[in-house]
């Protein structure tokens, strides 16, 4: 497999077709994958946003105030506000802010961004990735696969990794149970999140700060070696994590 930066990708302006930018800028095969950076769909969209726009309540005032107390700043809270709204639960409040957004990707402030944003003050992450990932994927030349990707931080680990929020055009997961390991034993879990695999390596590959570039082509890549699944993010009922995290509390003395 190759990964292909796409170069001369302009300042993206709401309205502009992501897919017909790419399509004539790059050399796209009709097995490529294009990963797309959530930034520049965001600004396409519209999403760029002033925090006057968010009238902070007694909630999103709290959670400031308490966050600003742990780490010994001031925090506004009408950017508090705004994660409450592009939130549908607040799974931690302190010393972040951790929410599951409308689509169901779990992250740090609703995934917005005082990055990158194009002049805006802050830039909301779309409203749907996956259904933008399928317009971009109708204005490309062969209508090929395309996942739209953020930054997103890891348990248990230091730094952040590229990570599929929407996809169009491919399965999510390649399925292996069923085979068998190289000694013969049958795998009973084993699901690969290949949106994810191809998310990290495109943001390896298109870089971060004033030099990243936010368009990937994956050529080679093998769409059909196996089942499928679309099944991405974790049902609630079996998430764990999430349980024992609604019951934790911040404690700077623990």
């Amino acid at each position: 497999m190759e990964l292909v930066a796409v170069q001369g990708i302009p300042e993206i302006r709401p309205g502009d077709e992501i897919g017909t930018i790419v399509g004539d800028r790059a050399d796209i095969n009709a097995d490529d994958v294009v990963i797309v950076a959530s930034t520049i769909v965001s600004k396409a969209e519209d999403r760029g946003a002033s925090l006057e726009d968010f009238r902070a309540g007694p909630r999103a005032r709290e959670i400031a105030r308490r966050i600003g107390d742990i780490v010994g700043a001031e925090k506004d809270p009408r950017f508090a506000q705004a994660v409450l709204e592009e939130s549908v639960e607040v799974i931690v409040d302190a010393p972040f802010m951790l929410t599951e957004s409308r689509f169901g990707h779990v992250g740090v402030n609703a995934g917005i961004d005082r990055s990158n944003t194009g002049g805006a003050e802050i830039l909301l992450l779309p409203e749907d990735p996956t259904a933008s990932a399928a317009r971009i994927r109708s204005q490309l030349p062969h209508e090929n696969p395309v996942i739209v990707t953020d930054t997103c931080g890891r348990p248990f680990r230091h730094g952040q990794v590229g990570v599929a929020i929407g996809w169009s055009g491919m399965d999510a997961s390649r399925d292996w149970r069923g085979e068998t390991d190289r000694d013969g034993h049958e795998l009973k879990v084993t699901v690969e999140s290949v949106v994810d695999e191809l998310a990290a390596a495109a943001n390896l590959v298109g870089g971060e700060g004033d030099g990243g570039t936010p368009v990937v082509i994956a050529k080679g890549y093998d769409l059909d070696s196996h089942g499928g699944s679309n099944n991405f993010y974790r049902d609630v009922r079996s998430d764990f994590v999430r349980h024992a995290l609604r019951e934790w509390e911040y404690d700077s003395d623990r």
